[in-house]
C-alpha cells in the first residue's frame, strides 16, 4: 500500500474506463490469485468480464493517493443488480447456480450482489467498510428489502470443507420464505457433519470474511453449495433481510468504517 494515507471515494462507475478498471481488479483477485477462469477472461488486456456486465452497476472504491492511473486507484469493487435490471437481463447471475423462486416470487425489492473484492493491501481494515457505508447508501435510495448473492469459497476440496459448511447449515439456514437451493446440476450437500461433532470455533475461522460479515449483520445461507469448477470455488448463497436487522446490525452496516462472486 501507498506510505500516504488512504484517500478513499466510493462512486458508481461511469465510463468504459471506470468499468475496465474494475475489471481489472477482478482479473488480478479472481484469475491470478484464485485461478478463476472463463470464456470473456482476456488474459491479454487482464481483464475478468462477462455478459452480465453491462446489466450491473459497479461500485469502485478507489484510493487516490495510490501512485498510478486509475487501474491502480480502483481497489474494490462490487457489482449491483437490481430486480428491474435482472428482468430486462431475462435472469439474476445467481440463476445460474441457485433456484431463486423463494426470493423471485415473493414480491419484494431485490438487489443481488456480487463479484466483490479487494485489492490485497486493503484487506481487513477501513477499506470493506467503506465498500458497506456505499451500498448502504445505494440500498436505501432504491428501497431495496432483501440483498443476496454467491459468495466463495477458495477450492474445491469438500472434505477440507464439511466442517465450515456444516456449520453454516446448522447455524445460519434461511427460513423457508428465503431459501433458495443451489441447483442440481453442482450441488453439494451443506449438512455432512453432525454439529455436535464440530469444533465451531475451527469450522468458523475457516469461513472467508466476507461471508462471516453477512453472517454478523444477520445474513442467512441458502440450502446446498455449488461446487463452480470455472471458479475453483465452493460457494453459498448468502441472504440478508433488511427488515430483520436489529439496531445493532443495522448501526453495522451502516457506520463508516475500515470474494462475492
Amino acid at each position: 500500500m501507498t506510505a500516504a494515507a488512504p484517500q478513499f471515494e466510493t462512486r458508481l462507475a461511469l465510463s468504459e474506463e471506470d468499468l475496465a478498471a474494475a475489471q481489472h481488479l477482478r482479473y488480478r483477485v479472481f484469475v491470478e490469485e484464485l485461478g478463476g477462469s472463463g470464456d470473456m477472461v482476456d488474459h491479454a488486456a487482464q481483464l475478468e468480464r462477462d455478459r452480465f456486465d453491462p446489466f450491473f452497476d459497479h461500485l469502485l472504491l478507489l484510493d487516490h493517493a495510490r501512485p498510478g492511473g486509475l487501474r491502480e486507484q480502483v481497489v474494490g469493487v462490487y457489482r449491483l443488480l437490481t430486480d428491474d435490471r435482472a428482468r430486462a437481463m431475462g435472469q439474476f447471475y445467481s440463476a445460474d447456480e441457485y433456484d431463486l423462486s423463494a426470493l423471485t416470487s415473493s414480491g419484494r425489492k431485490l438487489l443481488e450482489l456480487g463479484r466483490s473484492c479487494l485489492h490485497p493491501d486493503y484487506r481487513g481494515g477501513e477499506a470493506m467498510y467503506q465498500l458497506w457505508t456505499a451500498l448502504s447508501e445505494y440500498v436505501a435510495a432504491r428501497d431495496i428489502e432483501v440483498l443476496f448473492g454467491v459468495a466463495s469459497f477458495h477450492g474445491t476440496d469438500t472434505e477440507a470443507l464439511a466442517p465450515s459448511l456444516s456449520l453454516l447449515h446448522a447455524r445460519y439456514l434461511a427460513p423457508p420464505e428465503l431459501r433458495v437451493r443451489a441447483q442440481d446440476s453442482n450441488f453439494l450437500q451443506m449438512d455432512q457433519m453432525a454439529e455436535a461433532d464440530l469444533d465451531r470455533v475451527a469450522a468458523m475461522k475457516a469461513v472467508p470474511a466476507l461471508i462471516k460479515g453477512y453472517l454478523k449483520l444477520g445474513g442467512f445461507v441458502g440450502e446446498g453449495a455449488f461446487i463452480d469448477h470455472d471458479f475453483n470455488t465452493i460457494d453459498v448463497c448468502l441472504i440478508l433481510d433488511m427488515t430483520r436487522l436489529n439496531e445493532k446490525q443495522t448501526r453495522l452496516y451502516t457506520r463508516p468504517q475500515g470474494a462475492a462472486r
